[in-house]
Parts: structure tokens; C-alpha cells; sequence
């Protein structure tokens, strides 16, 4: 017996989502947790002790879905805000995440 590799209802294919490759994080894009509990998200530049965001937005709050959620779906309440500066030591952690998220 052979595993069907897609299916159609009312024509619209449906793949398996084994065979659709999963979408990985490309550019300098990322999440960015620092003290405090601040979460900005942004075009990452490290220099000089300094990581800096442009493109920046303020990941202000989000409700019902887990900071999980937030990264694969972008649902939270979002703010562009003008380019931040934060010194690398107040880093706690940073997920990339594809080129335009939030925007």
C-alpha cells in the first residue's frame, strides 16, 4: 500500500506537511530577550560591545499563545519604534527569525 502524497477537496491540493520544507530564518533578523524583560525585534548589527536594531519594533504584549507563538506567528501586539542600541551583556537570548517578521 503506497502513502498518498497529496489530496484534493473541492480543487485545492493538500500536500503532507512532511514534504513542505520548513521555513528557516534567513538575514540578520532576530528576536532579541534582554534584561528586564524588554523584547525588541530587529535587524541585528554587533559591534564595538553593542547590539544594535534597526527596523526595530517593541515586542509589547501578547496574550494566550506563549512567547513560542510569538515567534512562529508574529500574533502580539507589535510597535515600530526608532533603532535600538542595547550593550551585548544585557543579551539574555536571541532567535532569528525570517527577514521582514513583524514588519
Amino acid at each position: 500500500m503506497s502513502t498518498p502524497q497529496a489530496i484534493s477537496i473541492d480543487d485545492v491540493q493538500y500536500v503532507r506537511a512532511d514534504s513542505v520544507p520548513a521555513l528557516k530564518p534567513n538575514g540578520n533578523r532576530a528576536v532579541v530577550v534582554v534584561d528586564r524583560g524588554w523584547i525588541f525585534a530587529g535587524d541585528v548589527t554587533r559591534q564595538d560591545g553593542r547590539i544594535r536594531l534597526s527596523r526595530a519594533l517593541h515586542v509589547f504584549k501578547w496574550e494566550s499563545i506563549g512567547f513560542a507563538g510569538v515567534i512562529e506567528t508574529a500574533k502580539a501586539d507589535l510597535r515600530q519604534i526608532a533603532d535600538v542600541d542595547i550593550p551585548e551583556g544585557a543579551e539574555i537570548f536571541c532567535i532569528p527569525v525570517s527577514i521582514n517578521w513583524g514588519l
